[in-house]
């Protein structure tokens, strides 16, 4: 199975690949969020749309709140 994008590409922009994946996912549940409040369905997946973004170059780490909340912490 290829992944599309490729992982370098993803790289290219976001190094670690473990912020990679912190970055895709808050973004992807900012999109599902969004859209669920706005009531839009969406053509893609939120994790399709926020990996394209980080391909793309339009979102990056800086981009998207990775912190964790300490209400959130158990």
């Amino acid at each position: 199975m290829m992944l599309y994008p490729a992982l370098t590409l993803l790289t290219e922009n976001i190094s670690n690949r473990y912020l990679l994946v912190n970055v895709v996912a808050r973004r992807a549940r900012q999109i599902a969020d969004t859209a669920d409040a706005n009531g839009i369905s969406l053509e893609d997946k939120s994790v399709t749309i926020a990996i394209n973004e980080v391909a793309d170059g339009t979102i990056n780490a800086s981009a998207v709140d990775t912190t964790i909340a300490s209400d959130n912490v158990r």
